[in-house]
């Protein structure tokens, strides 16, 4: 397989798949850890290597070292493998899934802003999504009348975090999640709640239903509900890790245990609560989001804007959700009819929203 994103939580979580299945991995995309990667040449001996940039190539302890986005399609386009796993954070993730559609590969999707931003473009044939929401979702399927469909967040870095003082919390204390390590723009996004908006329009499109929503679920414990016509809801309960919706990614079928089941005695309760827009201003547009999907170009554009601006200590962690509410306000009739509409859209909301 290809793993896009491996040295990304998602990306180590696959190798821990490869590892246990005695899967090959023939090319390995890297950013900038370049010790973990060599870590993981070393281990798997992947063919081909794509790293972010031409000065760390020579740090990188393998013969056939490539650098860049074209690079990162090239390799896609003339590997071997039937499988792409898509661990890229970030709009950068969506030539390469649309690549391996092109090439008619088997794609393993975690990169959010695929579906968000081009949803309606993507084929979802040979598509599966290895969020544990979306996969927790696609578990409970069963062949009767669904009501509606719902997801779980944590709650992010400031779920207990006292409301007069979020407009002066530090980098550090937003990039301190209570129940897990992510990088860092995955955690903002939990923190403002756009990574739950996002997950909702991935739901959309990938279930083809509406009427969505999400809960704060503290222990992160529960993934999805669903619920059914007939008045009843199954719930989707697992441990936290994302090598349960890989391996079914990537095997199809799995009969061995993966993670601990969940022991609900020593558990003994579970905190649900209402997302309230006082906390997660961004939860406010949710229908607005939901009834024009076409809108995730504009809110993935302004939120990537937002939180680099945050993370250079250019703007406080509030003006995030407010740089995505004032894009949204302002390009908020915008209707996507083309895949280069949608790269066209991007810069003009970027544009607007860096100035």
């Amino acid at each position: 397989m290809i793993i896009l994103g491996s040295t990304g939580s998602i990306g180590v979580n696959t190798l821990n798949i490869a590892r246990k299945f005695n899967l090959n991995v023939e090319v390995l995309v890297a950013g900038r850890n370049i010790q973990l990667l060599n870590q993981q040449i070393k281990e798997f001996k992947p063919k081909i290597v794509v790293i972010d940039s031409a000065e760390d190539i020579h740090l990188v302890c393998h013969n056939n070292v490539l650098f860049g986005q074209e690079a990162i399609l090239q390799a896609i386009e003339k590997s071997t493998s039937n499988t792409v796993v898509n661990a890229l954070v970030g709009f950068l993730g969506l030539r390469p899934t649309l690549k391996a559609i092109e090439c008619g590969k088997k794609i393993a999707l975690a990169n959010k802003e695929s579906l968000v931003v081009a949803g309606k473009f993507i084929d979802q044939t040979n598509l599966k999504p290895i969020d544990s929401e979306h996969f927790g979702l696609w578990y409970l399927l069963q062949d009767k009348k669904i009501d509606s469909m719902m997801v779980t967040a944590s709650g992010g870095s400031f779920r207990d975090y006292p409301l007069d003082k979020l407009k002066n919390v530090s980098i550090k204390e937003a990039l301190s999640h209570p129940n897990w390590s992510m990088g860092n723009k995955i955690t903002i996004d939990s923190a403002t709640m756009t990574n739950k908006i996002f997950e909702l329009m991935e739901a959309a499109w990938l279930f083809d239903i509406r009427k969505l929503d999400a809960i704060i679920e503290t222990k992160s414990l529960i993934h999805a509900f669903i619920n059914f016509a007939d008045g009843s809801t199954t719930a989707h309960i697992a441990n936290a890790s994302m090598q349960l919706p890989i391996a079914y990614a990537i095997l199809g079928k799995v009969d061995e245990e993966i993670l601990k089941p969940v022991d609900l005695v020593e558990v003994a309760s579970l905190d649900f609560r209402k997302i309230e827009t006082s906390r997660y201003p961004i939860w406010g547009i949710k229908d607005e989001i939901l009834n024009n999907l076409d809108l995730g170009v504009v809110l993935n554009a302004a939120n990537e804007v937002g939180v680099a601006k945050f993370l250079n200590s250019e703007i406080g962690f509030l003006d995030v959700s407010k740089i995505s509410l004032n894009a949204i306000n302002k390009f908020n009739n915008v209707k996507v009819n083309s895949l280069d509409e949608i790269f066209e859209i991007d810069k003009e909301v970027r544009k607007y929203c860096e100035s």
